[in-house]
């Protein structure tokens, strides 16, 4: 369904990645342990023009794993799952295995 989303300009489409609450043995896990806020590239605008024109691209690829800022973004929701509409220059950066 988040397919059919086409973001507009410099906007991002992002699904959220929630932490585990529990280890593979049972154990439960506080909130506080891995509260660093990411999320998945779903899908990306074209860009954003410059004052004189020029097309500049969205720094984020589809696919690529972010992080989020704590706050900003809009919510929304497609079919059952949810996802949130980021500008490109509010995304902190990529992270990499």
């Amino acid at each position: 369904m988040a397919k059919r989303l086409i973001p507009s300009l410099n906007r991002v489409l992002i699904e959220k990645i929630v932490p585990p609450s529990k280890t593979n043995s049972g154990i439960l896990l506080p909130e506080k342990t891995s509260k660093l806020n990411t999320g998945k590239v779903v899908a990306v605008g074209p860009g954003a023009h410059s004052r004189d024109g020029k097309l500049i691209p969205v720094s984020v690829k589809e696919g690529e794993t972010v992080l989020l800022p704590e706050y900003g973004g809009t919510d929304l929701k497609l079919g059952d799952k949810e996802y949130h509409l980021y500008r490109d220059e509010d995304i902190l950066g990529t992270l990499h295995d």
